[in-house]
């Protein structure tokens, strides 16, 4: 497992760099990313397919896959104008919102078109809803993040803020994991995450705070993106945020777990060796990037 992590997660590191230098040239903020987006959907969206049925719930796949992928296409809707209207009604986040809806009227039609008999269509309902807000309603918000304009720049500004959410979540599960295992003695969820202990939170919470500094700090820098002060005021906002998001990405491990305990299996898949599956990958900082979000655009950060 170690090696395959080794092996992979340079590789996608590279790949996530070379997307995130071609999309800051580009004329429309988001364009290079919009295409990872939607495969990363569809990928995710059969893993729930898989815990489903796993889990005895069998929602129309096809309707599934189309309304979990409808938030993020409509999320994505700001990068047709090269210009977003600043006075647009529907704003940017309400695109998000309009693609939650229609996902759930399409998981809607899916079950009134096979109905058959009593007893299925409210789990099968309930299962396809998950799909539509975990991964596209969760999975939208990191391209409300990429569309962010920080410091008066989407181009740049909004590559900050997304990445900056990354960094710090994955620098808390690599904070976690290693503290964990070498000083975890009590256990933090024993039933749902039996290898997460508050050692290893606490180790953390801490790589997070390094990961939020390295963020705000050379990243910002490397972005040409200055974020607002400095001195006592900027590190304590610096601290909350990688509180608020470290804390958001555990919080996501978790319900992965949870997702994943009750189904009764492992990995959410087996697409990437040493990792699981695309919700394995991706399960931290779906919770997470609503968070940061909301950091940034409450004035928190920026």
């Amino acid at each position: 497992m170690l090696r395959w992590r080794l092996t992979l997660g340079p590789l996608i590191i590279a790949l996530l760099a070379a997307l995130c230098w071609a999309d800051a040239q580009a004329a429309r903020p988001g364009i290079w990313l919009v295409p990872l987006a939607v495969v990363l959907c569809l990928l995710a969206t059969q893993e729930m397919l898989g815990l489903f049925r796993a889990g005895n719930k069998s929602p129309q796949a096809w309707f599934v896959y189309v309304a979990t992928l409808l938030p993020v296409l409509s999320a994505c809707a700001p990068i047709a104008w090269i210009e977003y209207p600043a006075d647009c009604p529907v704003g940017r986040l309400g695109w998000l919102a309009c693609g939650l809806a229609a996902g759930l009227l399409v998981a809607l039609v899916g079950e009134m078109r096979r109905y058959a008999e009593p007893g299925h269509s409210l789990a099968n309902l309930g299962a396809a809803a998950l799909s539509i807000l975990y991964v596209g309603g969760l999975l939208g918000f990191l391209i409300q993040l990429r569309l962010l304009s920080v410091a008066g720049n989407t181009s740049r500004g909004g590559l900050l803020a997304m990445l900056s959410m990354i960094v710090v979540v994955k620098m808390t599960d690599i904070g976690a994991y290693t503290a964990g295992r070498l000083w975890g003695r009590h256990k933090m969820a024993p039933t749902l995450s039996p290898g997460k202990t508050w050692e290893g939170i606490a180790g953390g919470l801490v790589f997070a705070l390094a990961g939020a500094f390295l963020a705000m700090g050379p990243l910002a820098s490397s972005l040409g993106i200055a974020i607002g002060h400095e001195g006592p005021l900027h590190n304590a906002q610096v601290f909350l945020y990688a509180m608020v998001v470290g804390c958001a990405g555990i919080v996501g491990d978790l319900a992965e777990s949870l997702l994943k305990r009750d189904a009764g299996v492992k990995d959410s898949s087996a697409w990437l060796p040493g990792f699981g599956g695309v919700l394995d990958l991706l399960d931290s900082l779906l919770v997470a990037a609503p968070a940061a979000y909301f950091c940034w655009i409450s004035g928190l950060m920026g």
